[in-house]
């Protein structure tokens, strides 16, 4: 006997807002797709352009080709970086191997790059609070070539040893949990009172208004549904902030990790979506549970952004290119 759908009583979606893509992802995508069309596959793109599943492999059929060794990239060829960032040697082998390269880091990303590089001639040393081995952290930690610490957790506060704490200053991964950075930051100001903290936020502007979306959601439904792929930190970060609710969450990469117990005396379902995870992704979703029984959507209101990162020079395109770009999206 086949298994019969779980019906929802009374069936109700709702959707975070804001949600998906962000400025910086949009960008990073966006200049992948206008190489493809200027120059033609293969374009070289250094790590995967943003943590998506889909995102990658879609511009992979497109042409795009994802290494993490430079050695793999033909001379003369494109290569794009991520929109996590490199470390500066991964960009000075760049240019010694004379790509032409196509910079997608998220410009958020690249303040701190320049806010290291500044203080550190000033003489400072750094905290860096984040998760070690995202790449992200490793493009930031590898501007310099010592004189920066990784903390992932209070206890890590009182491990690190710094040199000298006079000048000393603080960074953070982008796409970190704004409670948990905060909790994380409140150690490092008891062991280290003068430490210098960043004029603005690190952790992006998408980042804060995805989790507070979360947060004004969890409260509201019986479940939460994040999109997004495992290796996405942000996506991870949205289903923390749900659970430390008290409300049960779960991510899924695709309609196709949904999982019918799940619903099972959930009336009310919240559906939300990493700042990597395309749209396409969420509708998906939304088809598989109405599939399930469920009965109407509703979004709920949230900050509306408007934020849009100007493209590296170089991928102007003519308006029969342009015409082509659309339809390579």
């Amino acid at each position: 006997m086949s298994e019969q759908p779980t019906i929802i009583d009374p069936g109700e979606v709702v959707l975070a807002a804001p949600r998906g893509f962000c400025a910086g992802v949009d960008r990073a995508i966006e200049i992948v797709e206008r190489a493809l069309v200027k120059f033609g596959a293969p374009i070289y793109v250094r790590h995967e352009i943003v943590h998506n599943t889909y995102v990658v492999n879609d511009l992979k059929s497109k042409g795009a080709i994802f290494i993490e060794d430079l050695a793999e990239v033909p001379p003369g060829s494109i290569l794009i970086f991520s929109a996590h960032g490199v470390p500066k040697a991964v960009e000075e082998e760049a240019a010694a191997r004379g790509f032409q390269i196509y910079d997608a880091t998220c410009p958020l990303v690249s303040k701190v790059h320049v806010e290291v590089a500044k203080l550190h001639r000033e003489g400072y040393e750094f905290i860096m609070i984040g998760h070690q081995g995202h790449p992200e952290v490793e493009g930031t930690m590898g501007q310099l070539k010592g004189g920066i610490y990784l903390v992932q957790d209070v206890p890590d506060v009182a491990r690190i040893q710094p040199t000298q704490s006079e000048k000393l200053a603080v960074v953070t991964q982008t796409t970190l949990s704004v409670d948990d950075a905060a909790e994380i930051m409140a150690a490092i100001k008891a062991r280290f009172p003068s430490i210098r903290e960043p004029k603005q936020q690190d952790i992006c502007y998408a980042t804060q208004n995805r989790q507070d979306a979360v947060k004004l959601m969890a409260r509201q439904v019986d479940l939460v549904i994040v999109v997004g792929s495992p290796t996405s930190s942000n996506s991870n970060r949205l289903r923390e902030v749900a659970e430390k609710l008290g409300t049960e969450a779960h991510m899924v990469d695709s309609a196709d990790d949904l999982q019918r117990a799940w619903l099972r005396g959930k009336a009310r379902i919240g559906v939300t979506a990493g700042a990597s995870a395309p749209d396409i992704l969420v509708r998906q979703v939304l088809a598989r549970l109405r599939e399930y029984g469920v009965g109407s959507v509703r979004q709920l209101e949230g900050i509306e952004e408007h934020m849009k990162f100007p493209l590296p020079k170089g991928l102007r395109l003519d308006g029969a290119a342009e015409v082509n770009l659309e339809h390579l999206r």
